[in-house]
């Protein structure tokens, strides 16, 4: 023993061996871990889905912010939006000299979308404004300058802060000061300041009074539109109607649809049934609902298919096209009938192009509905109207270019029911007259037209009676 080294007589010492032997097993245990930790970040990235993982990320940053001590307010932005704009050149280096400034079209947009967020019954004081004449009779609110406000977009709070002017000589200085965190600015800049402008411009159409566009050769000549249908007062069967406004709205949400199955953003409608039974008054109720401009297309007024190129190129977009009495208006041949032609005889075709003045065919109102020039404008809605399906050519009645074929019948009891509202709900809210009375009135005739016109007989006259009692 006198021979052992002080190493190896440590090493023989059982509370040493005691201590390396734990030693080696938690080495042991940690590499195990180890392992067992980078094979469960291997199976979390290929099991769990990145929209987990990202709000685990999420959630993990908002408790580590929660609980680090914030000593300092975080940052803020601040976007400044002048009531005018001298196109960044300053004032000399406008073409048209000093003193030429434009109206900022955002601080408009920015103002009337406030005037929709401010509550007069807790503001201490306000600004009003409204439009003169018979055209703008609306009256407007708006921060008085200098007091601010706040609104919340998607859980974030914008305070917005009304600048007073400096006095220009030229213009008026007067701005809006937008303020957010920082952390936000993608946010404002992407998402809020252009929800902001597409809030206000459905607004303002809305509000404004449509036109409806008539063709004089290759031009469109408009009036305004005071056209009373709507969807309510509509006189049709309550499901076929609820398809047609339900098929309208999925039109309107599907910008980025078309856009990825590369198709022209337009929706085709075809209007067919007995004359009379309302198809004017459905086409009237649609531009209405989508606050549509309307372009009644004259096919008669129209040369050749340069003329309709002219058209199709003038027209806006966001409006309705409507060709009525398709079966009647277009005199071209079927595209069958022509190609027969040209195939029979190539030259004698030729020289009759020479020969007599363009016209329209139906090849050219084709490619006018869903063909190159169909892509001239977007978000359009284009209807056809004839009391004669089968008369058309059965090219103009295939999928993507007739998306809806509306059938406008005979007047069923849903109709019924709308007229005898429309119509009769006036009078029974001015007349006292009692079920019996109305129900004998009914009775007397077995004919629905003479017993329907005796009972609007009888309200009128009891009507009259009525005011006539009043003014004594």
């Amino acid at each position: 023993m006198d021979n052992l080294s002080p190493l190896s007589a440590a090493a023989a010492s059982p509370s040493l061996a005691k201590a390396v032997d734990t030693y080696r097993k938690a080495v042991s245990t940690a590499a195990t871990v180890t392992a067992y930790v980078v094979l469960a970040r291997g199976m979390a990235r290929e099991l769990v889905p990145d929209d987990l993982r990202a709000a685990a990320s999420w959630a993990a940053s908002l408790v580590r912010a929660g609980l680090q001590p914030r000593d300092r307010p975080a940052e803020r932005r601040t976007i400044i939006i002048k009531s005018t704009d001298d196109g960044g050149e300053g004032d000399g280096g406008h073409p048209q000299g000093l003193g030429c400034y434009f109206e900022n079209h955002l601080f408009a947009d920015a103002r009337a979308y406030l005037a929709t967020k401010l509550d007069p019954h807790s503001m201490a004081r306000f600004c009003l404004s409204g439009g003169s004449g018979e055209i703008d009779r609306n009256v407007r609110l708006s921060m008085v300058p200098g007091d601010t406000m706040c609104d919340v977009f998607e859980g974030v709070e914008f305070v917005w802060t009304s600048v007073p002017g400096d006095g220009a000589k030229y213009a008026d200085s007067s701005s809006l000061e937008l303020t957010f965190d920082a952390e936000h600015t993608d946010m404002a800049l992407g998402k809020y300041v252009p929800f902001i402008r597409e809030e206000v411009y459905m607004a303002r159409r809305r509000e404004r009074e449509l036109k409806i566009y008539m063709n004089e050769n290759a031009s469109w000549r408009g009036i305004v539109h005071h056209h009373p249908a709507t969807f309510d007062t509509l006189a049709m069967d309550t499901g076929l109607k609820n398809s047609v406004v339900a098929d309208l709205d999925r039109f309107m949400k599907r910008r980025e649809y078309y856009r990825r199955i590369g198709k022209a953003w337009k929706r085709g409608y075809l209007l067919y049934g007995p004359p009379g039974t309302g198809k004017s008054s459905l086409v009237a109720a649609m531009a209405n609902y989508l606050r549509f401009d309307l372009y009644d297309l004259d096919i008669s007024e129209v040369r050749g298919n340069s003329s309709l190129q002219r058209l199709l190129i003038a027209m806006p977009s966001r409006v309705i096209l409507v060709v009525e009495d398709i079966d009647c208006t277009i005199s071209a041949r079927s595209r069958e009938d022509n190609v027969s032609d040209m195939e029979e005889d190539a030259d004698a075709a030729d020289l009759s192009k020479k020969a007599e003045p363009e016209r329209l065919t139906m090849s050219g109102l084709l490619n006018f509905i869903d063909g190159l020039w169909s892509t001239s404008g977007e978000e359009r809605v284009i209807v056809f109207t004839t009391n004669y399906k089968e008369r058309l050519d059965a090219a103009l009645l295939r999928p993507g270019r007739m998306d809806m074929h509306i059938y406008m019948g005979y007047c069923g009891w849903d109709a019924f029911k709308t007229l005898a509202h429309n119509y009769f709900l006036e009078l029974l809210a001015d007349v006292e007259v009692t079920p019996a009375e109305v129900s004998e009135m009914l009775l007397r005739s077995e004919d629905a037209d003479a017993a329907l016109g005796g009972l609007v007989e009888f309200l009128e006259e009891e009507k009259k009676k009525q005011a006539m009692c009043e003014s004594k």
